[in-house]
């Protein structure tokens, strides 16, 4: 289970998600007063906008893949002309030289009948968390959808996952003992212990597979791959939208490349410069905020988990914990829990039931609606790529013996996920740790800040982490906040789309503070 952090009160939670409905608000944001993070307080003497985003001189091979790609996320029937087209393109390992050779990269278009055929795109990198083009397909079936009516949207996959050019370096085993966080096999009674062995086998055999390769992974990597894609379309500025994880290869990019961004949008950013261990708890405080939320309105809807949701779920968890849902591990329950939770919900209703019915059909021993759900999450996050990648990613990882130590206090503080979040921090334990990757040092264009209440995936913490580093690179730049439940605001809120429509369109920003409605 892969999540990072939302610090939310819990009787402001309930005042917000009492007052939801069964989908998202069309209500206009509401600017809030707050102190400002970095940068400087939005004048009403705004300057004239940057230069927009440059159509594609040159485009991509495109092939319809509508289908097949809504099939493998479980994501249904594509709503009423949505198209998503699929290419590769050819990315150098290395930009800098140091290292011959290319990588496949892939990426994803998606466009509505009323999306203009001279627009410019809206480039989006998810990063780490999940694939770039699963992020955009449940964006697209979302039901938010104003972007997407406004202008094409390309997702780029990072490098190994999704349908770019896949890594094969883990053993099956070592493969299937990472998904369950080591709960089965040998060294089960000392599950810290055991995933520190699973990844040091996992470290030394993709770091030997990759050679020379094996630092090639990292933000900046990602960035370049990017600025491939700007190179192939044969522009000079594009338009970017880096979600959770994917807002370290934006502010990469912007590092690297900021000449040729024309607008950035940074949606549920990780924080800057976090340890793992920081990062694990504001992963835990967005997954226990959604969870709270979604059990609030699994109540209000009188779904099938009973009059106390929340105390089924953490029931379930017990016994997948001790064996009582066969080969199902706690992590790939709660793996398909929190990515249920983050995902679109175009009618909340009947998706608040769709979770809670294969909850409880599996407490009842009927798994099989709860095994579909754990493959859709899988098919997003899942891959050696995606081992690959987090573990480049990761800063100051635990000792195993303060990970034992986290194992009890935050299964006292966070009861349904924080026992099983302690024992994933082993996960790249012994991956060599890397230098974060640099901020930008300059930025002249405004910046666009996305973050929700509840956010299962990153939480909230991100948003005024990042506000702080663009405001060192003295970029202007705004915050909107989501009040509801789900992961990144852009593919829930019909708000921040509106809000994002405007800026792209002439960089204007909002009235920093700017409240969203769930």
């Amino acid at each position: 289970m892969r999540w990072t952090r939302a610090v939310v009160l819990a009787a402001t939670l309930s005042i917000m998600i009492a007052g939801c409905g069964a989908g998202p608000s069309d209500r206009p944001g509401v600017a809030v007063e707050r102190d400002r993070v970095g940068g400087t307080a939005t004048t009403s003497a705004a300057p004239a906008p940057p230069p927009s985003a440059d159509v594609p001189k040159t485009d991509l091979p495109w092939k319809d893949c509508t289908t097949p790609t809504l099939d493998l996320l479980g994501l249904g029937p594509a709503p009423a002309g949505l198209v998503l087209d699929c290419a590769e393109y050819t990315t150098p390992i290395d930009a800098g030289g140091s290292v011959l050779g290319n990588f496949r990269a892939a990426a994803m278009r998606a466009r509505l009948p009323q999306t203009p055929a001279d627009a410019a795109p809206l480039v989006l990198t998810s990063g780490a968390d999940r694939s770039s083009t699963a992020t955009l397909a449940g964006l697209a079936v979302g039901p938010a959808s104003a972007v997407l009516a406004a202008r094409p949207i390309v997702a780029v996959d990072r490098r190994g996952i999704g349908s770019s050019q896949p890594l094969d370096c883990l053993s099956a085993e070592v493969r299937k003992g990472l998904a369950d966080n080591a709960q089965f096999g040998p060294g089960a009674n000392d599950p810290v212990d055991a995933m520190v062995s699973l990844s040091q086998d996992g470290t030394i055999a993709c770091r030997d597979f990759l050679q020379p390769y094996e630092g090639t992974f990292d933000a900046p990597h990602a960035a370049d791959d990017l600025e491939q894609l700007r190179r192939q379309w044969q522009v000079e500025r594009i338009a970017l939208l880096g979600t959770g994880n994917g807002a370290k290869v934006a502010l990469s990019y912007a590092r690297k490349y900021g000449d040729h961004l024309a607008r950035l949008v940074l949606d549920s950013p990780e924080a800057v410069g976090a340890d793992a261990v920081t990062r694990a708890e504001q992963q835990l405080e967005g997954a226990e905020a959604a969870l709270t939320a979604f059990a609030q309105r699994c109540t209000g809807v009188s779904c099938s988990l009973g009059p106390d949701p929340r105390a089924a779920i953490t029931d379930l968890v017990n016994r997948a914990g001790s064996g009582g849902l066969g080969d199902i591990s706690v992590n790939a329950l709660l793996t398909a829990v929190s990515g249920f939770l983050g995902s679109p919900r175009a009618d909340q209703s009947n998706r608040v039931r769709e979770l809670a019915d294969a909850l409880s059909a599996a407490g009842r021993g009927d798994r099989a609606a709860l095994g579909t759900l754990i493959q859709r999450e899988s098919a997003a996050i899942g891959g050696d790529g995606q081992f690959v990648n987090r573990c480049t990613d990761t800063q100051q990882p635990p000792t195993p013996t303060k990970a034992k130590e986290l194992m009890g206090t935050w299964d006292a503080k966070y009861p349904v996920f924080g026992k099983n979040m302690a024992v994933g921090l082993m996960e790249c334990a012994a991956w060599p740790v890397s230098t974060a990757p640099g901020m930008p040092e300059k930025l002249s264009i405004p910046v666009l800040v996305l973050g929700g209440i509840a956010d299962p995936v990153v939480g909230n913490a991100g948003q005024a982490s990042v506000a702080g580093a663009l405001g060192a690179a003295g970029a202007r730049h705004a915050g909107v906040t989501w009040q509801g439940w789900g992961h990144p605001v852009s593919n829930h809120s019909s708000c921040a789309q509106r809000t994002m429509v405007e800026y792209l369109k002439d960089a204007k920003l909002p009235a920093d503070g700017t409240a969203c409605p769930a």
